[in-house]
């Protein structure tokens, strides 16, 4: 039995599926935006089932989305290429 929620909303999303093939690998994304993570966006990789909330300020950070998202440095950094330029 439950006793209590620390919450329980329903809330519109904008969610993007792209699958793209770079020079390291195959990348297959899920992006919701939601007004829930202050402005950052829920990435998910579809292929590894590994999610991070990931804002402009995320991308920035060395072996953030690497690790967050499972990926190797190179793969990291063509996923960190694209993002840049959908995350603002």
């Amino acid at each position: 039995m439950i006793d209590f929620f620390l919450y329980d909303d329903v809330e519109d999303t904008q969610t993007r599926y792209v699958s793209f093939v770079g020079e390291h690998g195959r990348y297959d994304l899920a992006i919701i935006q939601t007004g829930r993570y202050f402005g950052k966006s829920l990435v998910l990789n579809t292929q590894s089932s590994r999610f991070g909330i990931i804002g402009s300020d995320d991308l920035e950070e060395p072996g953030y989305i690497a690790h967050i998202l499972d990926y190797d440095d190179d793969q990291a950094a063509e996923v960190e290429s694209f993002l840049s330029e959908v995350i603002v």
